[in-house]
């Protein structure tokens, strides 16, 4: 196990959770289940059982510095790999993949998201550590694909083609961002499709090679840090070093050029936990098919299947509400169909356009 590696990448804002989640407090720092724990401390318990934890490691902006060293203090501060500015995913994995690999050029790691639900840990711990060994001894970039339930237009998607020459794997085909519900319902019928889970494993010598071979300009970036990584001069050398790349996913700058990509079929009760009708759907519902945060305060009348969540120290009365999101927090109250709660997002840049920060 000392040459297994976790990063939790916790970088985001969260915007389809707003506004709940807010850009001072994302949805990865929030208990949004209700289990008594933050999601990334969830994520964080889940991987102490895969690798050491000293071996563990957060990926997120400077900015949430903090609030990562309130709810994870047993991290020490060459731990966190600290994001100057949001540049997305690809940046943020190259420079942990060469930091970790300046550790232990025997580096192999798993790459996941801090505010995903895992029902079935064990089952997730077998996959992981099935992934990890895999990718300890293949040239192998291996993402994890959720075995799809329904068509759903929120998640990407990942085609596979014949099974590899190791038993489960599967080679990859096609990635597909986030299709039209028609698009999706033929995914679903095709039966070689999978959720895309934003979940991966590789070693830090194969994602290495990787970058150097399609993402030429930004490798070269963070090799030059190969001195200064996990000493007092990195966090100088970063501040220079993410103004010089691209803002870009890991899936448009690797995954989907790469010719050695697999994918690992999975089902351990995945959620990514990304909007308001992902939480409905987990939570436990009344005869009605509604779901009150805080049912204490909370009274209903002639409404059904209803997402509502408040503060517990509010009242909310909802009256003639079917197939709605009522959401207040803090200063901001939301109301909206549930078959429109993707475009929150959007809600999100108008209220910053005509508001600025203030409510974001």
């Amino acid at each position: 196990m000392k040459n297994y590696y976790a990063v939790i990448m916790a970088g985001g804002i969260g915007s389809r959770f707003w506004p709940v989640s807010r850009t001072k407090m994302p949805k990865q720092f929030i208990d949004m289940l209700g289990t008594g724990k933050t999601l990334i401390q969830s994520t964080y318990d889940r991987f102490r059982k895969i690798v050491p934890p000293e071996n563990i490691f957060v990926a997120t902006n400077e900015a949430y510095a903090d609030v990562v060293r309130e709810q994870l203090p047993q991290l020490s501060g060459q731990q966190l790999i600290l994001e100057p500015i949001m540049r997305n995913t690809a940046p943020c994995i190259a420079y942990a993949s060469h930091k970790i690999q300046q550790l232990n050029p025997n580096a192999t790691m798993v790459i996941a998201p801090a505010d995903h639900l895992i029902l079935e840990t064990d089952v997730f711990v077998s996959d992981i550590t099935k992934g990890l060994k895999c990718a300890e001894k293949n040239d192998w970039l291996i993402t994890l694909g959720i075995k799809p339930s329904r068509a759903d237009t929120g998640y990407g998607y990942i085609q596979y083609g014949k099974g590899a020459t190791i038993p489960g794997f599967k080679k990859v085909k096609t990635f597909t961002e986030k299709p039209n519900l028609d698009l999706a319902k033929t995914f679903l019928q095709s039966g070689d499709f999978l959720w895309n889970a934003g979940i991966f494993i590789w070693s830090a010598k194969s994602i290495i090679s990787a970058f150097q071979k399609y993402q030429t300009e930004m490798n070269e970036v963070f090799k030059e840090g190969t001195d200064v990584y996990n000493s007092d001069h990195e966090a100088k050398f970063i501040s220079g070093a993410f103004v010089r790349c691209v803002n870009i996913s890991i899936d448009f700058a690797i995954m989907e050029k790469a010719d050695n990509v697999f994918v690992l079929p999975a089902d351990f009760g995945w959620s990514d936990l990304g909007t308001w009708a992902s939480i409905y759907e987990l939570a436990e519902k009344d005869y009605l098919g509604n779901v009150a945060s805080s049912s204490e305060n909370v009274i209903v009348y002639d409404s059904s299947n209803c997402m509502i969540h408040a503060p517990k120290d509010k009242l909310v009365i909802v009256k003639g509400l079917h197939n709605f999101i009522v959401v207040q927090s803090d200063d901001t109250l939301m109301i909206c169909p549930k078959d429109q709660e993707q475009g929150v997002k959007q809600v999100v840049v108008d209220v910053k356009e005509k508001f600025g920060n203030k409510f974001i």
